[in-house]
C-alpha cells in the first residue's frame, strides 16, 4: 500500500524556498492463511530518545499494514544567507507541540508482523532540486546540490534486537539511486522503532550532540516560526549547494522516495 505525503525543505536566502516532497512506500502484506495477526492500525509517534514515551511532532506522512512507516520528519532549513562560498545548511531540529525538546529528525517504523522476518529502509531522490519557472532552462536545477543525512542511530523500547543503521554519511549525490538506511535481520527489528539523524545533547544512548540553538546575528534566539519555540539547527542533515551553481529567489522542488520491504 503506498500514501503519499509532503514535508517542506525551506532554504531561505532572502526569498528563495526549497521544497522537499516525500513518498513513503511499503508492500502490501499478505498473511498464509492459516495464521490471523491482528494489532493496530496506527502507531503514535514517540519520542526517539524516550521510545517509551508519546509526543506530538504534528502531521506527517505515514503507510498502513502490519510493516509500516508511522511517522517522518518534516526537513527544514529557516533562513540562510545566500553567499557566494561555503554554501552548506544544516536542517532545524525536529520540534513538538508539546514538551519534548528538541529531537533528531527521525523515522518511525512498526513491525506487528506474526514472525520476525526482517526488513529494511532505504531513501533515494528522484530528481534534482528545481524550479521550470526559471526563464534560462540550463539554470533550472541546483546543479550538484547535494542532500546528505548523518549520525543515523537506532532506538525502542521494546525487546527485539536492534536493526543495523548505516553509521556512513549517506550522500544523496547520484539521483534514483537508492541508499541503505538501516537493516533488521531474521529474528530482529520487531515492535515499533525510530532510526533518528542526530541527537540532542540531553540523549541518554551517549550519542553525539549534532543540535544547537539557532541565534541571529546579534546572538538572539531565532524562533522555529512552525512550532512557536526558540529554532535548533541539527548538524547531522545538511544540503550543500556548488559555489559555482547559481542559486535565484525562487522555490526549488525535489523528491525523496523511502521504501520500507519486507526482507526475502
Amino acid at each position: 500500500m503506498i500514501k503519499k505525503g509532503v514535508l517542506s525543505l525551506l532554504l531561505m536566502g532572502l526569498s528563495c524556498f526549497l521544497s522537499l516532497e516525500v513518498l513513503a512506500a511499503a508492500n502490501s502484506l499478505e498473511g498464509d492463511g492459516s495464521v490471523k495477526v491482528t494489532g493496530s492500525e496506527r502507531t503514535d509517534p514517540v519520542d526517539p530518545e524516550k521510545p517509551g514515551e508519546p509526543v506530538d511532532p504534528g502531521e506527517g506522512p505515514s503507510t498502513e499494514g502490519p510493516l509500516r512507516m508511522d511517522f517522518i520528519s518534516s526537513l527544514r532549513f529557516g533562513e540562510a544567507t545566500i553567499t557566494k562560498s561555503d554554501r552548506q545548511y544544516y536542517a532545524l531540529a525536529q520540534q513538538f507541540y508539546d514538551e519534548t525538546e528538541p529531537r533528531g529528525s527521525y523515522v518511525q517504523i512498526t513491525d506487528q508482523r506474526g514472525d520476525v522476518s526482517g526488513w529494511s529502509l532505504q531513501v533515494k531522490q528522484t530528481h534534482q532540486f528545481t524550479n521550470p519557472v526559471i526563464q534560462n532552462v540550463a539554470e533550472q536545477d541546483l546543479k550538484g546540490a547535494v542532500l546528505s543525512l548523518d549520525k543515523g542511530w537506532a532506538n525502542t523500547n521494546g525487546t527485539s534486537q536492534a536493526p543495523v543503521v548505516s553509521r556512513e554519511t549517506i550522500k544523496l549525490n547520484e539521483i534514483d539511486a537508492a541508499y541503505d538506511v538501516a537493516k533488521a535481520a531474521t529474528g530482529s527489528g520487531k515492535g515499533i522503532w525510530t532510526i533518528a539523524f542526530g541527537a540532542s545533547g540531553t540523549n541518554e544512548d551517549n550519542q553525539e550532540n549534532t543540535l544547537a540553538p539557532v541565534l541571529d546575528d546579534r546572538g538572539k534566539s531565532v524562533s522555529d516560526e512552525l512550532y512557536k519555540k526558540p529554532a535548533y539547527s541539527n548538524s547531522a542533515i545538511s544540503l550543500s549547494v556548488p559555489d559555482s551553481t547559481k542559486i535565484y529567489p525562487v522555490q526549488y522542488q525535489t523528491e525523496l522516495t523511502w521504501i520500507l520491504a519486507e526482507l526475502p
